[in-house]
Parts: C-alpha cells; sequence; structure tokens
C-alpha cells in the first residue's frame, strides 16, 4: 500500500500520512514529482510525452507529463523525480540531470471506470534536456503503453481545445513553458 505525506497548500508535509485510496477517495492533499524530457529541433521544443496504459486510474490512454509519480511518505521531490523517470522510462540520472521549474496545485473530481476520482495534489515540476533517444527506453508497461515527440506548442494548443489527446496539467505546461522561455532570453 503506497502512504503519502498530507500536505498543506504549497506541499509542505504537515506531519501526517493518508493512503493513496484515502487521499484520492478523499481529496487529501499530497504531493506529486513531473518530469517533463524537452529537446530543441531546429528553432521550436518538443516534449516527450507518454501515453498513459489503458489500466491507468486516471485518464487512461491519453497522452501525459514525459513521467509523473507521487511522492511517498517522507521522500523529498527530487528523489522521486529520480525513482520515476528510472522506474517508468529507464531513465537514470544523477540530482544535476534534473532542474526544478516550479510547482503547482492540481484539484479535480472525476469519474473514471465508475468511480469518482478526487485529486488534491502539489506538483513540484522538473525539467530534463539531456539526449534521449526513445527506441533505448525502458518502458513500464503497466504505466506507460508508448511514448511520443510532440511539438511543445501544439501539445499547448491540444490542451486548450481539449481535442483528448492530452491530459497533461495546462498548468505543468506552462510552467515547462515558462521555464524554456526564460532559459531563451538569458541565452540572448
Amino acid at each position: 500500500m503506497e502512504i503519502f505525506d498530507i500536505t498543506d497548500d504549497n506541499g509542505f508535509p504537515t506531519g501526517e500520512t493518508v493512503s493513496r485510496s484515502d487521499a484520492h477517495d478523499n481529496g487529501i492533499p499530497h504531493r506529486t514529482a513531473h518530469i517533463w524530457i524537452v529537446r530543441k529541433e531546429v528553432d521550436k521544443y518538443q516534449v516527450l510525452l507518454q501515453k498513459r496504459s489503458a489500466e491507468k486510474e486516471s485518464f487512461p490512454g491519453m497522452y501525459d507529463t514525459s513521467s509523473a509519480g507521487h511522492i511517498q511518505a517522507g521522500d523529498e521531490p527530487l528523489e522521486s523525480a529520480q525513482r520515476e523517470l528510472f522506474e517508468e522510462l529507464g531513465i537514470k540520472t544523477l540530482a544535476g540531470d534534473l532542474t526544478f521549474a516550479g510547482k503547482f496545485h492540481i484539484k479535480y473530481e472525476m469519474e473514471f471506470h465508475g468511480k469518482m476520482f478526487k485529486d488534491n495534489e502539489v506538483a513540484f515540476v522538473y525539467v530534463y534536456e539531456k539526449p534521449v533517444d526513445i527506441s533505448k527506453l525502458k518502458l513500464q508497461t503497466e504505466e506507460v503503453e508508448e511514448v511520443r515527440w510532440f511539438d511543445i506548442d501544439k501539445v499547448h494548443e491540444g490542451c486548450i481545445h481539449r481535442d483528448g489527446t492530452f491530459c497533461v496539467p495546462m498548468e505543468g505546461l506552462e510552467t515547462v513553458m515558462k521555464y524554456l522561455k526564460e532559459k531563451e532570453e538569458r541565452l540572448r
């Protein structure tokens, strides 16, 4: 059974814990780590997105953040980000390989597989910019069906129009886009 730290609205643990099922049944605040793999092709940024397994409890079969997962009780966001990236895609990283881009709050209630799902989490966003050969990734098949590169602007457009392809959190995508824009400005 997975156990999470209960958090305040800023993602700081309160000292109490909750099971994964109780967190999602009752909308109890907890933390997640979101890792966005990005690359620059000519003059455009692309993001590597994973297609969620059809068995996932939320948003099955849709394209999502490169890698993401819950932060277990007692763990730190960066170590969770590193663990998730390795577990889901087989990418082994050092602490300096991931850049913290910000955090945001996710809160919604939806029905999936005939059951209510109440999400209330603070997501810690990291960016990974090292080269990735998708043919060499080791996908965690119970989580990820496939991965694919998308132009970041097309993902943003798809999310705005809710075209059914993407389930990436808009705030997470915008956090990454802001990070990349600021990076470009620093390089000028």
